[in-house]
């Protein structure tokens, strides 16, 4: 009796013990306690996702992929399996699960070490979303203290809702939707039982079980997790066996964009990181740009199409490097090293025979790459020489040699080198500035470097238009004489520094119409009008299209294109003719969402007035949603900076380079819409071709990164051109023409072409001309002899000047 005393007034000691200590760590350790509350509201981390304006996904940006799931869209399945797996008492336990516990004690008390938490799922949640992952006795305890409020405050749905969406699950996967897209690039609503058992088993330790690393243990966990269901009653015994003998079929799936934009995915993500910083990783942002995947592929196409065209105009540079003498296996793993470029695969030569050779590529098979692909491979001498043409393919390869390779359509492989000059398209709409499409480079994995928004570069005489504007609004016509003859300039200063600038063939043309010096782009004729103009006058009136006055040359050298300027804004500039003379600022992110949906901000740019509303322009029901930066429901009015007269004249002029001048291999395209202008800097280091009609202004750069020539016989209109009609062939394909219509005050009269005076009636020679109705020229015996002179200056009331020499 003594005996039984003892024993029970001792649990009756340890309980009271085990009560007060309880009691003591809950009021010492609850005032620091967090609000459950907060949980309602909390904000789990959600990439930043950039899609195209036809919501394909271009790129996705941030450390943790997440993509939440509501409890209502979870497989019951899943529940089952994930409860099987980490807490199968979950929905009769309030919070802690004393039998867990007591066996995490035991096997403490057994091994000296925590071998096993006993958390439940909803002391997981307090853990993985208020606490460290510190293992100690007073960690242990909050966590209890957590898990019974958690219970008390949020349901058993709730709970699970907030665990699923949290939990890591190895490869940067947060969350199961997140794991199902990343092992099996699906949701979690379209897995097999199996598979949904393979992630259920992930929480417990998603490096273990990972089935990408550790398949074995991770099919021992998940038949584990199987049988699991089958004993507590989940599944039948042909679910469970059609289960247990699917094989692991894991592999990694990476967030696949729908549509390669990687410098316009850089460009929409420095946009938000200037706007939200570091949140707009985490905060779920959803970044709708103006660039339709359509227009954006063409622009791909054209410009990796282009550069392997001039690549292989100027041979073959050899292999990249060479592994001769190696077995089968050492070439894979060096393959494995090397990675796609552009369009461009890497392959190692295993054979070569006399109808092509055999070519190992990364998926591990033996691939023939014809003869006939690789018959463009002379060898590279210089830019300016080639060597012999091959006969043979041994005479371009040899077996080791690390080669590129080009996928066809049809599967075939085509021989092929990474370019070693690069490109840049930018195109616009011009009615608001609109990024359609933009290209940076040949390749983003190449250089990350955008070619199209960084690289300062000399346009050359794609710059003219602006000079020419400028005098057609200061009173010049398309009819007015310059003369196009040489010149010499020498320093005030230092008479033996002496400028003689030339046409690019060295000819002189003598007196020539303005209209017939832009399309055939003579140097001489455009310092002629920018000296009669005056270069204080000219940069003033050509920094209205955008640019910096600061860095515009203050010299007659302006006249050639010698500023420094990127391709985004000459297509910005040049819009301004295509739209009709108004100001536009090219801009890219359309929209941004917040991650429940709501619009954050809507673009809205100044634009050019039209019946129709601009592509950007939207209902009022969704800008009245937007927040403070959303915009009002009227779009601004761009700015008209140039008389409509004038954009309209000029277009004609830029015709005429299509139809008779530098431009003339784009009357392959058969429109009557188009007008560009080519440029091409000093010994070819920079080949631009500008174009448009009233749809899209698409400017293309080609060039080198560190300047040199781009070779003999290559200009803005065999380097940049052929680029640009690919993508404006395309872009324009099954559009009707569209041009600026017509503006009051112009008129057309017969102009006789050796003086560019209004011909006499019966002229045979006079051909129409377009002027300002305030600009018309003189008759056959009415030119003043000091009108044109330089120097002079432009009368305020008479017309303008026919005869600069």
């Amino acid at each position: 009796m003594r005996l039984l005393k003892f024993f029970w007034w001792s649990l009756v000691a340890v309980f009271c013990g085990l009560l007060l200590s309880f009691s003591g760590a809950y009021l010492y350790l609850s005032p620091a306690l967090p609000s459950v509350e907060s949980l309602r509201r909390i904000q789990l981390q959600i990439p930043l996702r950039i899609y195209s304006s036809d919501n394909k996904l271009i790129a996705e940006f941030g450390e943790m992929r997440r993509s939440p799931i509501r409890f209502a869209d979870i497989p019951p399945e899943f529940i089952q399996a994930l409860l099987s797996a980490e807490d199968d008492n979950f929905a009769n336990h309030y919070g802690v699960d004393l039998s867990s516990l007591m066996r995490a004690a035991t096997q403490l008390l057994k091994s000296g070490h925590i071998q096993s938490g006993g958390s439940t799922i909803t002391m997981q949640v307090a853990k993985n979303f208020f606490l460290t992952s510190e293992r100690s006795f007073s960690r242990k305890l909050t966590e209890i203290l957590l898990a019974l409020q958690i219970e008390r405050e949020l349901s058993k749905d709730e709970i699970l809702e907030l665990y699923v969406n949290k939990i890591y699950l190895g490869n940067r996967a947060y969350g199961i939707e997140a794991a199902a897209q990343v092992y099996y690039g699906k949701s979690i609503r379209d897995v097999s039982l199996a598979q949904m058992a393979m992630i259920a088993g992930l929480p417990k330790a998603p490096s273990r079980y990972n089935p990408l690393v550790n398949p074995v243990r991770s099919k021992e966990r998940r038949d584990w997790i199987l049988g699991r269901m089958y004993k507590l009653g989940k599944i039948d015994q042909a679910r469970y066996d059609t289960a247990i003998a699917e094989p692991i079929d894991a592999s990694y799936h990476v967030p696949t964009p729908e549509l390669s934009a990687p410098y316009i995915a850089e460009m929409a993500r420095a946009e938000m990181v200037g706007r939200y910083g570091s949140d707009a990783y985490t905060e779920g942002f959803r970044v709708t740009t103006t660039v339709p995947s359509d227009l954006q592929e063409s622009a791909n196409t054209a410009v990796r199409s282009g550069l392997l065209a001039y690549d292989q105009r100027h041979g073959y540079r050899g292999p990249e490097t060479r592994f001769p003498g190696m077995t089968r296996e050492a070439w894979l793993q060096e393959l494995a090293k090397q990675r796609p470029i552009g369009s461009l695969e890497p392959a190692v030569v295993t054979q070569v025979e006399k109808s092509g050779v055999l070519a190992l590529t990364r998926s591990g098979q033996e691939e023939t790459i014809p003869w006939d692909s690789m018959k463009w491979a002379r060898p590279y001498l210089n830019t300016n020489s080639l060597g012999p043409r091959p006969q043979k393919p041994a005479d371009v390869v040899q077996v080791g040699d690390l080669v590129r390779v080009q996928r066809m359509e049809d599967g075939s492989l085509r021989f092929s080198q990474v370019p070693a000059a690069q490109s840049a398209l930018v195109s616009l709409d011009p009615r608001d500035g609109a990024i359609r499409a933009l290209v940076g480079g040949f390749s983003f994995e190449q250089s990350n470097y955008n070619r199209a928004a960084q690289a300062k570069r000399q346009p050359g005489s794609s710059f003219k238009p602006f000079l020419y504007a400028a005098a057609l609004d200061r009173g010049y016509t398309a009819a007015s004489l310059v003369n196009d003859a040489p010149i010499v300039f020498v320093d005030d200063y230092n008479s033996d520094k002496v400028w003689r600038p030339k046409n690019d063939n060295n000819t002189f043309l003598g007196p020539i119409r303005l209209r017939e010096a832009l399309y055939k782009s003579r140097n001489l004729v455009s310092i002629r009008l920018l000296q009669a103009l005056g270069i204080d006058y000219a940069v003033d009136y050509i920094s209205r299209f955008g640019f910096n006055k600061q860095e515009l040359p203050h010299n007659l050298s302006m006249a050639l294109g010698t500023a420094t300027l990127t391709p985004l804004e000459i297509a910005g500039g040049w819009s301004t003719f295509a739209n009709g003379g108004y100001k536009v600022q090219p801009y890219l992110v359309q929209r941004i969402e917040s991650r429940e949906g709501k619009t954050l901000y809507i673009a809205n740019p100044p634009s050019v007035p039209h019946d129709a509303p601009p592509p950007g322009e939207l209902d009022p029901e969704e800008v009245a949603q937007a927040g403070q930066e959303g915009p009002s429901i009227e779009p601004a009015a761009a700015e008209r900076i140039v008389d409509p007269r004038t954009t309209y004249i000029l277009t004609s002029m830029l015709q005429d380079v299509i139809k008779r001048g530098t431009g003339r291999r784009a009357l392959a395209m058969n429109r009557s819409d188009i007008a560009g202008k080519t440029g091409t800097t000093n010994e070819s280091k920079d080949s631009w071709f500008s174009g448009y009609n009233a749809d899209y202004i698409t400017t293309v750069w080609t060039g080198f990164d560190q300047p040199e020539s781009l070779g003999r016989n290559e200009y803005g209109g065999t380097v940049a051109l052929p680029i640009w009609m690919d993508y404006m062939s395309a872009a324009l394909k099954d559009k009707p023409p569209h041009t600026q219509p017509e503006p009051d005050g112009i008129l057309t009269l017969r102009i006789d072409p050796v003086s560019g005076r209004v011909a006499p009636p019966g002229a045979a020679s006079a051909f129409y001309e377009m002027f300002k109705s305030e600009d018309t020229p003189p008759s056959m015996g009415e030119l003043d002899p000091n009108l044109g002179v330089p120097g002079s200056p432009l009368p305020a009331d008479e017309s303008a000047p026919i005869d600069l020499f």
